[in-house]
């Protein structure tokens, strides 16, 4: 066997790192998952207060990111990216000292900048690092990696809320980081995009707009949908949505290019992970309190019984991400969000206290499997649609709205829930997350037809070529 290359040894080098950074900024969003009933008994929050403990992270992700990625290209994405790893740990810090639930909420907003710096660089830098030809197989070890999250997260949230304090979801993350700085320093090479000014007045606008939506969103169950603060907040977030658009057309250098979304790879796969992620999300909030509250499970236990739907991401997404380079991304994603909706659909319908785990389970494995499948195929469509100068840009664009999608979901998800479940009883916990459930299989619904846009690819290149001889 030949010894490797100095530039294999570097992709290697920026696979790990990139990949461990990214699972550290994935895996704050999902330990807290399991451990919300600690925080709630601990701080004193209501459920609009739990949420804003997931969105304020989610949101403060989505509207820096693309700062974040323009910000890596102009003063270099190893730089950023390290900054960003720090900034995530003094944060983390400050979540693991907060004594309210005003201060959690607000030191996860800057938790959530660092991970905006982290994530689109990671993906940029990984993917600047490999060829085109590898890099649907690095991006699917990627995800596998990155989808520990999903795996580890509920759980270690479970055990550490169950057995510590939860707390320590957040002090773990300060080791893992002083170790990922040096490192990167030292064997990720640096790399730039076009040295272009910052779009701030389009990087305010993008801000307040999903600040808007999300607000009106989450407080509509709480205030009355009629009440002017709902009213407000979504008719003012939807004008800064228009208005961040119109200036993102005029701006000469945008921060978020409108004539990439004329790419129909781009954008089906962009609307696609937006859907799949938002029921992803909405679930990830509800079905560790399900399984706590309506079926009497401790934090260990209900991050357990998660194992069905998330440790598949592992087996799946690396093989997925390697099939995509051979059939293409639009097979993967149709079927992989009809077997997210299936799986859904499955435990919606099943929804009660007493209901047999194994038919859970079953249902978890369908959606786990699906989303594996999905999530590599809507990354290689998203970053393979553009130049390689605007990779970083692309990358931002679709972890912005993927986790905008995110925020959206656990917000939809608690309006449902909010109609007829209540944490009184088992049963009213369990008819509320039946609900919320339901939402989130039609959200997979929609994925599935926002991912019939995405071209054949093997298809189109063979037309190409034929054109060409």
């Amino acid at each position: 066997m030949n010894p490797p290359t100095d530039q294999q040894s570097m992709q290697k080098w920026v696979l790990a790192l990139t990949s461990v950074a990214a699972l550290m900024a994935m895996l704050d969003a999902m330990v807290v998952a399991t451990a919300i009933n600690a925080i709630r008994a601990d701080l004193g929050a209501s459920l609009d207060a739990l949420q804003w403990t997931v969105n304020a992270y989610n949101l403060s992700i989505a509207t820096v990111l693309l700062t974040g990625a323009a910000l890596g290209d102009r003063f270099g994405r190893r730089r950023m990216f390290s900054f960003g790893v720090a900034l995530f740990a003094v944060s983390s810090a400050a979540c693991a000292l907060a004594k309210s639930v005003a201060w959690l909420i607000a030191a996860r907003i800057a938790q959530g900048a660092g991970a905006a710096f982290i994530m689109p660089l990671a993906m940029a830098i990984l993917t600047a690092a490999y060829p085109p030809e590898r890099r649907g197989k690095a991006l699917g070890l990627f995800s596998g990696i990155t989808g520990l999250a999903l795996i580890v997260g509920p759980v270690l949230g479970g055990a550490i809320a169950g057995k510590l304090s939860w707390q320590w979801i957040f002090w773990i993350n300060v080791p893992i980081a002083l170790v990922i700085v040096p490192l990167a320093w030292r064997r990720i090479p640096e790399s730039f995009g076009p040295a272009v000014a910052v779009d701030v007045p389009g990087m305010v606008l993008a801000a307040l707009a999903a600040l808007g939506i999300v607000w009106g969103l989450i407080r509509g169950s709480v205030a009355g949908w009629s009440s002017a603060e709902v009213v407000a907040a979504l008719g003012g977030g939807a004008a800064l949505a228009v208005a961040f658009v119109a200036r993102e057309h005029a701006a000469a250098q945008p921060m978020m290019p409108m004539r990439m979304f004329g790419s129909r790879a781009f954008s089906a796969s962009i609307a696609a992970s937006f859907l799949f992620y938002a029921a992803m999300y909405g679930v990830v909030f509800f079905l560790p309190q399900f399984f706590q509250v309506a079926q009497g499970c401790d934090p260990l236990g209900a991050g357990l019984r998660l194992l069905p739907w998330t440790a598949t991401l592992f087996v799946v997404a690396p093989v997925a991400g390697g099939l995509v380079d051979k059939i293409g991304e639009r097979a993967l994603m149709i079927v992989g969000l009809a077997l997210q909706t299936l799986g859904f659909a499955w435990v919606a319908y099943n929804a009660t206290p007493d209901v047999s785990y194994l038919h859970l389970a079953v249902a978890l494995t369908l959606a786990g499997a699906g989303v594996s499948m999905a999530g590599p195929a809507a990354q290689k469509a998203a970053v393979g649609a553009v130049s390689l100068k605007e990779i970083g840009k692309a990358s931002g664009i679709f972890n912005m709205f993927r986790i905008l999608g995110g925020a959206a979901g656990i917000a939809l998800a608690v309006v449902a829930f909010s109609v007829g479940g209540r944490y009184a009883s088992p049963q009213a916990f369990a008819s509320g997350f039946g609900a919320a459930m339901k939402v989130s299989a039609i959200l997979s619904a929609a994925g599935v037809l926002a991912a019939l846009g995405q071209p054949a690819r093997r298809a189109l290149s063979a037309a190409s070529a034929k054109a060409k001889v």
